[in-house]
Protein backbone atom coordinates (compact mmCIF):
# COMPACT_ATOMS: atom_id res chain seq x y z
CA UNK A 1 0.00 0.00 0.00
CA UNK A 2 0.94 3.64 -0.55
CA UNK A 3 3.86 2.90 -2.87
CA UNK A 4 5.59 5.72 -4.72
CA UNK A 5 3.64 5.09 -7.90
CA UNK A 6 2.23 6.60 -11.05
CA UNK A 7 -1.25 6.63 -9.52
CA UNK A 8 -0.30 9.24 -6.94
CA UNK A 9 1.71 11.31 -9.43
CA UNK A 10 -1.28 11.54 -11.78
CA UNK A 11 -3.64 12.15 -8.87
CA UNK A 12 -1.52 15.02 -7.56
CA UNK A 13 -1.87 16.67 -10.99
CA UNK A 14 -5.66 16.43 -10.87
CA UNK A 15 -6.13 13.28 -12.95
CA UNK A 16 -8.93 10.77 -12.46
CA UNK A 17 -7.26 7.34 -12.38
CA UNK A 18 -9.00 4.06 -13.13
CA UNK A 19 -7.77 0.48 -13.18
CA UNK A 20 -10.11 -1.30 -15.58
CA UNK A 21 -9.94 -5.09 -15.73
CA UNK A 22 -12.17 -7.51 -17.62
CA UNK A 23 -12.03 -10.19 -14.94
CA UNK A 24 -12.52 -10.15 -11.19
CA UNK A 25 -9.86 -7.97 -9.65
CA UNK A 26 -9.45 -10.05 -6.52
CA UNK A 27 -7.31 -12.29 -8.76
CA UNK A 28 -3.66 -11.71 -7.84
CA UNK A 29 -4.93 -9.19 -5.25
CA UNK A 30 -5.04 -6.52 -7.97
CA UNK A 31 -8.02 -4.58 -6.63
CA UNK A 32 -6.42 -4.22 -3.22
CA UNK A 33 -3.09 -3.16 -4.72
CA UNK A 34 -4.43 -0.57 -7.16
CA UNK A 35 -7.06 0.84 -4.78
CA UNK A 36 -4.30 1.64 -2.27
CA UNK A 37 -1.98 3.15 -4.87
CA UNK A 38 -4.00 6.00 -6.34
CA UNK A 39 -6.62 4.25 -8.49
CA UNK A 40 -10.34 3.64 -8.43
CA UNK A 41 -11.30 0.12 -9.55
CA UNK A 42 -13.59 -1.03 -12.33
CA UNK A 43 -13.73 -4.79 -12.94
CA UNK A 44 -16.21 -7.38 -14.18
CA UNK A 45 -18.40 -6.85 -11.12
CA UNK A 46 -18.98 -3.25 -12.27
CA UNK A 47 -20.20 -4.25 -15.73
CA UNK A 48 -23.91 -4.72 -16.33
CA UNK A 49 -25.26 -7.73 -18.22
CA UNK A 50 -25.92 -5.63 -21.33
CA UNK A 51 -22.25 -4.52 -21.34
CA UNK A 52 -21.01 -8.12 -21.55
CA UNK A 53 -21.36 -9.75 -24.96
CA UNK A 54 -18.76 -12.49 -24.50
CA UNK A 55 -16.72 -13.89 -21.61
CA UNK A 56 -14.74 -16.88 -20.44
CA UNK A 57 -13.09 -17.94 -17.19
CA UNK A 58 -10.63 -15.02 -17.43
CA UNK A 59 -13.23 -12.33 -17.93
CA UNK A 60 -15.00 -10.34 -20.62
CA UNK A 61 -13.63 -10.11 -24.15
CA UNK A 62 -11.36 -7.24 -25.12
CA UNK A 63 -14.11 -5.45 -27.05
CA UNK A 64 -16.34 -5.34 -23.97
CA UNK A 65 -13.45 -4.03 -21.87
CA UNK A 66 -12.66 -1.29 -24.39
CA UNK A 67 -16.32 -0.29 -24.72
CA UNK A 68 -16.47 0.11 -20.94
CA UNK A 69 -13.27 2.18 -21.01
CA UNK A 70 -14.76 4.51 -23.65
CA UNK A 71 -17.79 5.10 -21.42
CA UNK A 72 -15.57 5.84 -18.42
CA UNK A 73 -13.41 8.24 -20.44
CA UNK A 74 -16.49 10.06 -21.77
CA UNK A 75 -17.94 10.50 -18.28
CA UNK A 76 -14.70 11.88 -16.82
CA UNK A 77 -14.18 14.18 -19.80
CA UNK A 78 -17.74 15.45 -19.44
CA UNK A 79 -16.78 16.60 -15.96
CA UNK A 80 -13.79 18.48 -17.46
CA UNK A 81 -11.17 16.36 -15.73
CA UNK A 82 -8.07 14.71 -17.28
CA UNK A 83 -7.90 10.93 -16.95
CA UNK A 84 -5.40 8.08 -16.80
CA UNK A 85 -6.94 4.70 -17.57
CA UNK A 86 -4.95 1.53 -16.98
CA UNK A 87 -6.61 -1.25 -18.99
CA UNK A 88 -5.68 -4.91 -18.55
CA UNK A 89 -6.98 -7.25 -21.24
CA UNK A 90 -7.49 -11.01 -20.91
CA UNK A 91 -8.29 -12.44 -24.35
CA UNK A 92 -4.72 -13.54 -25.10
CA UNK A 93 -4.87 -16.37 -22.54
CA UNK A 94 -5.95 -19.99 -22.64
CA UNK A 95 -8.55 -21.18 -23.56
CA UNK A 96 -8.09 -18.59 -26.37
CA UNK A 97 -11.79 -17.98 -26.88
CA UNK A 98 -13.28 -14.80 -28.33
CA UNK A 99 -16.40 -13.61 -30.20
CA UNK A 100 -17.03 -15.35 -33.52
CA UNK A 101 -17.09 -13.51 -36.83
CA UNK A 102 -14.38 -11.02 -35.92
CA UNK A 103 -11.32 -12.60 -37.56
CA UNK A 104 -10.60 -15.45 -39.97
CA UNK A 105 -9.33 -17.84 -37.28
CA UNK A 106 -11.98 -19.78 -35.32
CA UNK A 107 -12.21 -19.21 -31.59
CA UNK A 108 -10.66 -21.77 -29.24
CA UNK A 109 -8.06 -22.99 -31.74
CA UNK A 110 -4.87 -21.55 -30.25
CA UNK A 111 -2.73 -18.54 -29.44
CA UNK A 112 -2.47 -17.33 -33.06
CA UNK A 113 -6.19 -16.62 -33.11
CA UNK A 114 -6.08 -14.95 -29.71
CA UNK A 115 -3.24 -12.67 -30.82
CA UNK A 116 -5.10 -11.75 -34.01
CA UNK A 117 -8.28 -11.02 -32.07
CA UNK A 118 -6.30 -8.92 -29.58
CA UNK A 119 -4.95 -6.91 -32.52
CA UNK A 120 -8.42 -6.59 -34.05
CA UNK A 121 -9.91 -5.32 -30.78
CA UNK A 122 -7.15 -2.72 -30.30
CA UNK A 123 -7.70 -1.46 -33.85
CA UNK A 124 -11.44 -1.18 -33.29
CA UNK A 125 -10.89 0.61 -30.00
CA UNK A 126 -8.56 3.19 -31.57
CA UNK A 127 -10.99 3.83 -34.45
CA UNK A 128 -13.86 4.44 -32.04
CA UNK A 129 -11.69 6.65 -29.84
CA UNK A 130 -10.81 8.80 -32.86
CA UNK A 131 -14.39 10.07 -32.86
CA UNK A 132 -14.14 11.29 -29.26
CA UNK A 133 -13.47 14.96 -28.38
CA UNK A 134 -10.66 13.88 -26.01
CA UNK A 135 -8.77 11.84 -28.63
CA UNK A 136 -6.51 14.62 -29.92
CA UNK A 137 -5.11 15.23 -26.42
CA UNK A 138 -4.70 11.57 -25.46
CA UNK A 139 -1.64 9.31 -25.57
CA UNK A 140 -2.29 5.60 -25.98
CA UNK A 141 0.36 3.16 -24.71
CA UNK A 142 0.21 -0.49 -25.75
CA UNK A 143 2.56 -2.82 -23.86
CA UNK A 144 2.64 -6.46 -22.79
CA UNK A 145 2.61 -7.32 -19.10
CA UNK A 146 4.90 -10.30 -19.74
CA UNK A 147 6.19 -12.58 -22.48
CA UNK A 148 4.38 -15.73 -23.60
CA UNK A 149 6.94 -18.15 -22.19
CA UNK A 150 10.35 -17.77 -20.58
CA UNK A 151 11.20 -21.47 -20.63
CA UNK A 152 13.99 -22.64 -22.90
CA UNK A 153 17.22 -24.57 -23.28
CA UNK A 154 19.35 -21.72 -21.94
CA UNK A 155 19.15 -20.23 -18.43
CA UNK A 156 17.46 -17.01 -19.50
CA UNK A 157 16.44 -17.28 -23.19
CA UNK A 158 16.63 -13.54 -23.82
CA UNK A 159 14.70 -13.64 -27.11
CA UNK A 160 11.63 -14.84 -25.21
CA UNK A 161 11.57 -11.62 -23.19
CA UNK A 162 10.93 -9.32 -26.14
CA UNK A 163 7.59 -7.50 -25.78
CA UNK A 164 5.90 -4.74 -27.79
CA UNK A 165 5.79 -1.12 -26.63
CA UNK A 166 3.84 1.36 -28.73
CA UNK A 167 3.13 5.02 -28.00
CA UNK A 168 0.33 6.31 -30.22
CA UNK A 169 -0.90 9.90 -30.39
CA UNK A 170 -1.01 11.21 -34.00
CA UNK A 171 -1.59 14.81 -32.88
CA UNK A 172 1.27 14.73 -30.35
CA UNK A 173 3.94 12.20 -31.38
CA UNK A 174 5.66 11.96 -34.75
CA UNK A 175 5.86 8.41 -36.20
CA UNK A 176 9.17 6.69 -35.59
CA UNK A 177 10.94 3.60 -34.33
CA UNK A 178 13.19 3.43 -31.27
CA UNK A 179 15.76 0.62 -31.21
CA UNK A 180 17.20 1.27 -27.75
CA UNK A 181 17.43 -1.62 -25.31
CA UNK A 182 15.05 -0.84 -22.46
CA UNK A 183 12.64 -2.33 -19.92
CA UNK A 184 9.03 -1.99 -18.83
CA UNK A 185 10.21 0.23 -15.97
CA UNK A 186 11.14 2.88 -18.56
CA UNK A 187 7.59 3.15 -19.96
CA UNK A 188 6.11 5.71 -17.59
CA UNK A 189 9.21 7.93 -17.26
CA UNK A 190 9.16 8.09 -21.08
CA UNK A 191 5.49 9.10 -20.98
CA UNK A 192 6.22 11.82 -18.41
CA UNK A 193 9.00 13.06 -20.70
CA UNK A 194 6.57 13.30 -23.61
CA UNK A 195 4.23 15.27 -21.34
CA UNK A 196 7.15 17.58 -20.38
CA UNK A 197 6.52 16.92 -16.71
CA UNK A 198 8.98 17.72 -13.94
CA UNK A 199 8.60 15.45 -10.94
CA UNK A 200 10.60 14.06 -8.04
CA UNK A 201 11.34 10.44 -8.90
CA UNK A 202 11.95 7.26 -6.94
CA UNK A 203 11.60 5.18 -10.11
CA UNK A 204 14.32 2.90 -11.41
CA UNK A 205 13.26 3.57 -14.99
CA UNK A 206 14.30 6.49 -17.20
CA UNK A 207 13.06 8.35 -20.27
CA UNK A 208 14.01 6.21 -23.28
CA UNK A 209 13.97 9.26 -25.57
CA UNK A 210 16.71 11.15 -23.72
CA UNK A 211 20.08 11.30 -25.48
CA UNK A 212 21.92 10.12 -22.36
CA UNK A 213 19.59 7.14 -21.73
CA UNK A 214 21.70 4.17 -20.61
CA UNK A 215 20.54 1.05 -22.41
CA UNK A 216 19.97 -2.05 -20.29
CA UNK A 217 17.25 -4.58 -19.54
CA UNK A 218 16.28 -6.31 -16.31
CA UNK A 219 14.87 -9.81 -16.81
CA UNK A 220 14.24 -12.85 -14.68
CA UNK A 221 12.13 -15.85 -13.78
CA UNK A 222 11.11 -17.49 -10.52
CA UNK A 223 14.67 -18.55 -9.70
CA UNK A 224 17.08 -16.28 -11.57
CA UNK A 225 17.43 -12.52 -12.07
CA UNK A 226 19.58 -10.88 -14.70
CA UNK A 227 20.95 -7.71 -16.24
CA UNK A 228 21.44 -7.41 -19.99
CA UNK A 229 23.61 -4.71 -21.56
CA UNK A 230 26.36 -4.35 -24.16
CA UNK A 231 25.69 -7.83 -25.61
CA UNK A 232 26.30 -9.47 -22.24
CA UNK A 233 23.91 -11.19 -19.85
CA UNK A 234 24.77 -11.42 -16.14
CA UNK A 235 22.62 -13.86 -14.17
CA UNK A 236 22.31 -14.12 -10.38
CA UNK A 237 21.42 -17.63 -9.26
CA UNK A 238 20.34 -18.96 -5.83
CA UNK A 239 23.16 -19.78 -3.37
CA UNK A 240 25.11 -16.69 -4.52
CA UNK A 241 26.17 -18.11 -7.86
CA UNK A 242 26.78 -15.89 -10.90
CA UNK A 243 26.87 -16.82 -14.58
CA UNK A 244 27.73 -14.43 -17.41
CA UNK A 245 27.34 -14.89 -21.14
CA UNK A 246 28.31 -13.06 -24.28
CA UNK A 247 25.28 -12.87 -26.58
CA UNK A 248 26.50 -14.07 -29.98
CA UNK A 249 23.13 -13.95 -31.72
CA UNK A 250 19.70 -12.61 -30.87
CA UNK A 251 16.54 -12.50 -32.95
CA UNK A 252 12.90 -12.63 -31.95
CA UNK A 253 13.03 -16.40 -32.54
CA UNK A 254 16.26 -17.53 -30.89
CA UNK A 255 19.43 -16.48 -29.09
CA UNK A 256 22.90 -17.98 -28.80
CA UNK A 257 25.27 -17.50 -25.86
CA UNK A 258 28.90 -18.15 -25.05
CA UNK A 259 29.82 -18.52 -21.38
CA UNK A 260 32.46 -16.03 -20.22
CA UNK A 261 34.19 -15.28 -16.94
CA UNK A 262 31.91 -12.98 -14.92
CA UNK A 263 33.06 -9.37 -14.97
CA UNK A 264 33.17 -7.86 -11.48
CA UNK A 265 31.55 -4.57 -12.55
CA UNK A 266 28.69 -6.48 -14.20
CA UNK A 267 28.27 -8.56 -11.04
CA UNK A 268 28.26 -5.47 -8.81
CA UNK A 269 25.79 -3.57 -11.00
CA UNK A 270 23.40 -6.52 -11.27
CA UNK A 271 23.45 -7.07 -7.51
CA UNK A 272 22.99 -3.35 -6.91
CA UNK A 273 19.83 -3.11 -9.02
CA UNK A 274 18.05 -5.94 -7.26
CA UNK A 275 19.49 -5.61 -3.74
CA UNK A 276 18.83 -1.87 -3.52
CA UNK A 277 15.25 -2.32 -4.75
CA UNK A 278 14.70 -4.96 -2.08
CA UNK A 279 16.28 -2.75 0.58
CA UNK A 280 14.15 0.28 -0.35
CA UNK A 281 10.99 -1.84 -0.28
CA UNK A 282 11.69 -3.56 3.03
CA UNK A 283 12.60 -0.29 4.72
CA UNK A 284 9.65 1.58 3.18
CA UNK A 285 11.81 4.18 1.45
CA UNK A 286 9.76 3.88 -1.76
CA UNK A 287 6.43 4.91 -0.23
CA UNK A 288 4.42 7.95 -1.28
CA UNK A 289 4.80 10.98 0.96
CA UNK A 290 2.69 13.88 -0.19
Amino acid sequence: HNMYSIGFIFKKRGYENRFIYGGHGYFDNMNDFFSHNGFKIIDRADMSSDEITFSNIWGVCDEDLYNKALKVADNIYKNKKPFFLYLMTTSNHRPYTYPSGRIDIPSHTGREGAVKYTDYAIGKFIKEAQNKPWFKDTIFIIVADHCASSAGKSEIPIHKYHIPLIFYAPNIIKPGKIDKLSSQIDTIPTLFGLLHWTYKSKFYGNDILLDDFKERALVGNYQKIALKRDNSLTILIPQKKVHEYKIEKETIFNSKYTAIKPNQKDINDTITYYQSASYFYKNRFNRWKN
